[in-house]
């Protein structure tokens, strides 16, 4: 009788604090609406029991709002599911011709993948450096120590399109502005050094991009910031850009100043790179070398190597996904998604993905007016989606053999396991929550078009979670 008393007991205390938890929540939402930074918002804030599914709290769940980087989730679970916590990119070299005297009488061929991990800094095997030493190396293989021919990349098996449409001006031409390409290199990023003035209102002079920007002219309306005021600058070049514009002010009295926008052509910046190094370690390279756009708008049919020098794996994709996670990176995002077309369809685009994502939470249960994407990162702001979708997704990916790394990938903030968000008028979250007695919860908490600093915005946000703690 005992244990019946100490069950019944242990019962309506998980009530009373549900019903408690709840009426928290509710008054934390009516207060955030009182306050003058949301009196034109909209909120979302919907929260589950993690173990058992069932709802604590909804406000607005089944509204679409646009999730800033919060939607990286979807593309990242969507990933897993559609590619494999395993799948590795491809990008193999080869050849075409005979080589006779170490002269190779043909072409060299990249044959792109799609990979956006190829030269970039954030692996030992995909840094630039290791990834030019090893088509090097594989180039010596054969002792060839001159092509009578050039590079051939063929991006053929990706659409031309590098940004998703719906993408805004002001942020294509910057690096979280990169889109994904057939071939990517470095992230798709350069760096621009510059030196600005001494006082507010100075010039602002550019100093060097590295890697070097090639085809691309930058025209300079920089101007110096008061001292401390940060980066408020704007690099407007489209993607195959050949004239771009860098706006706004940098901060006065900095010796240099480094701010970073997206290579308009991936493939253009790694043929001069490899040229570069194969002259300056004597291997000659006689005939032009090109990308496969050129055929296309020849409207020529692309040559094949008829032997394979080398292939290049990337990392797993649970790893590119942890970075794409934990960092935010765009372009990780944009790759998943054309990769998930091209292995269902056969060409990577942007829209067959988002076809293929779709369809995928459609049959478990997800309506497709609930995950209006256009994108795979969120930097659109025409992306809609629920919070009730997302926290189904987070649900759904408890339950599968890749949660950890899954989980793992996603950032710490406010002691919260959580992915953010952020673009203009929008802030989001979405993770999962322990409680201090145990409770498990998965959540997404979204507002669009709220008012003034979204720094302020953001502490609110926390501290309505830390209800949930």
């Amino acid at each position: 009788m005992k244990t019946v008393y100490l069950f019944i007991g242990l019962l309506v205390s998980a009530i009373s604090f549900a019903q408690d938890l709840q009426t928290r929540l509710s008054n934390a939402i009516k207060a955030l609406e009182k306050d003058e930074q949301f009196t034109h918002a909209i909120i979302s804030l919907y929260v589950v029991d993690s173990k058992t599914g069932k709802v604590i709290f909804d406000k607005n769940a089944q509204v679409g709002l646009a999730p800033a980087s919060c939607q990286k989730v979807i593309t990242s679970v969507s990933a897993f599911e559609l590619l494999g916590k395993d799948y590795s990119y491809k990008t193999e070299m080869g050849y075409d011709g005979i080589i006779k005297d170490k002269i190779l009488q043909g072409n060299l061929y990249l044959k792109a993948s799609g990979d956006p991990t190829l030269g970039s800094w954030r692996w030992e095997k995909t840094k630039e450096e290791i990834v030019l030493q090893n088509l090097l190396a594989a180039i010596r293989s054969k002792n060839i120590t001159a092509v009578n021919g050039g590079l051939i990349v063929d991006e053929s098996k990706w659409e031309s399109q590098a940004t998703p449409g719906g993408w805004v001006w002001e942020d294509v031409g910057n690096y979280y502005g990169a889109g994904a390409r057939g071939l990517n290199w470095h992230e798709n990023q350069y760096d621009l050094i510059l030196k600005p003035g001494k006082r507010q209102g100075d010039s602002v002079e550019i100093m060097a991009t590295k890697p070097g920007l090639q085809i691309s002219v930058l025209v300079n309306e920089l101007k110096t910031g008061k001292e401390g005021s940060g980066d408020n600058s704007i690099i407007y070049l489209p993607e195959d850009g050949l004239i771009g514009y860098v706006r706004g002010t940098v901060p006065a009295g900095k010796e240099t100043f480094t701010v970073s926008g997206s290579i308009p052509n991936a493939a253009i910046s790694f043929l001069k790179t490899f040229e570069d190094h194969c002259y300056e370690n004597n291997i000659k390279l006689t005939g032009r070398s090109k990308t496969s756009t050129l055929f296309f708008i020849n409207k020529e049919k692309i040559p094949q190597p008829s032997t394979v020098l080398l292939s290049i794996n990337s990392p797993s994709l649970d790893s590119i996904n942890y970075w794409f996670l934990k960092k935010s990176v765009n372009l990780f995002g944009e790759a998943f998604v054309k990769t998930i077309a091209c292995n269902k369809s056969g060409i990577g685009s942007t829209d067959t993905g988002i076809v293929i994502i779709k369809d995928l939470w459609s049959k478990k249960g997800i309506e497709s007016s609930a995950l209006n994407i256009i994108d795979g990162s969120g930097l659109s702001p025409a992306n809609r989606v629920t919070t009730y979708a997302l926290v189904k997704i987070m649900q759904y990916a408890k339950s599968q053999p890749w949660f950890d790394t899954f989980k793992d990938a996603l950032p710490v903030m406010n002691g919260i396991k959580m992915k953010d968000g952020y673009i203009t008028g929008v802030r989001s979250y979405t993770g999962y929550i322990k409680s201090k007695n145990g409770a498990e919860y998965s959540f997404s908490f979204i507002v669009n078009n709220f008012d003034g600093s979204a720094g302020t915005v953001r502490e609110k946000m926390w501290k309505l979670l830390d209800i949930l703690k």
